[in-house]
């Protein structure tokens, strides 16, 4: 027995799906339950290796709806392929990838999120959702669930639900959205980290022979930023670290390279063990605020 309404759902939101990829923003399909289709046959279980531009690039070429957000794309050939044509017959809704178009969704999943965002980030285009808000900023970053509460991330590695293109002017993400991915409460006694740190490398222009600054200006800003992760001994020392390693790798945007971030970066981690911050988080926070910049560690 057919079902018309299914069939009568493919124009709107594969016109929907076609607009947001002309306009540069990848799309896929949503079925009940705002997930994305499962896997073919030939990628059940990701027996086939994943497609290439996801975490674990892989052989994949399936021209199915496969491997959820990865499965994004602005082609309109693939878009309005036959592969495509019966998960969109289906589709209760259209997703697309924040992180492939440069985007970053602060997706706030209650009122009292809502009002947090008011009060703490900065104002940007929002969509209404049917619990709460979609902030959404230009610039991509990793994704994260549960940042705190009701408040997810969504860019890289993640779809979002189309929701229409919202109200007010898009900003720039910032900082204070950025450093949401770095937890830390508090930060304990020194006394009570263990370290595997070894002797102390201080960054250096024979590390750096790539850079076009000025070794007293590189030094006295590493200095400023170790000076301000060493005042944080009660609490945020880690997320102090994290903001560091941000701001100084954003310094070396135009750098041919080597600039001898990968200095700088231990550096600031054995600055942020020596106030209390365990090493494996002190590793991850500067490794994120150097990665973010998507500055050269080398």
């Amino acid at each position: 027995m057919t079902q018309p309404p299914l069939i009568q759902r493919e124009p709107g939101h594969l016109r929907t799906a076609l607009s947001l990829a002309t306009a540069g923003v990848p799309v896929l399909p949503l079925r009940q339950g705002k997930v994305p289709f499962g896997n073919c046959p030939t990628c059940a279980k990701n027996v086939c290796g994943g497609r290439p531009n996801m975490k674990t690039p892989g052989p994949c070429q399936c021209p199915a709806v496969c491997h959820g957000w990865a499965a994004a794309t602005t082609d309109t050939r693939v878009i309005t392929s036959r592969a495509w044509a019966p998960a969109w017959r289906q589709a209760l809704s259209v997703a697309y990838h924040p992180g492939g178009a440069r985007l970053t969704v602060v997706d706030l999943d209650s009122a009292s999120a809502v009002a947090w965002a008011r009060e703490t980030l900065p104002p940007t285009r929002t969509v209404p959702t049917t619990r709460g808000e979609h902030w959404i900023y230009q610039g991509a970053m990793p994704s994260a669930n549960s940042v705190r509460p009701d408040v997810d991330i969504k860019s890289r590695m993640q779809y979002a639900r189309w929701l229409g293109r919202g109200t007010g002017t898009m900003a720039t993400l910032p900082p204070s959205v950025l450093a949401l991915i770095v937890k830390e409460e508090t930060t304990p006694a020194p006394g009570e980290v263990v370290s595997s740190l070894s002797q102390r490398t201080t960054w250096d222009r024979t590390v750096a022979n790539g850079c076009r600054h000025t070794e007293t200006y590189v030094r006295t800003g590493l200095d400023r930023g170790l000076a301000l992760v060493r005042s944080r001994t009660e609490s945020g020392a880690g997320s102090q670290a994290f903001g560091v390693a941000r701001f100084l790798g954003s310094q070396h945007a135009q750098c041919p390279g080597p600039c001898g971030l990968d200095a700088i970066g231990w550096e600031i981690v054995a600055t942020a063990v020596s106030v209390g911050v365990p090493e494996t988080y002190a590793r991850r926070a500067v490794t994120n605020g150097l990665h973010i910049c998507g500055e050269r560690a080398a």
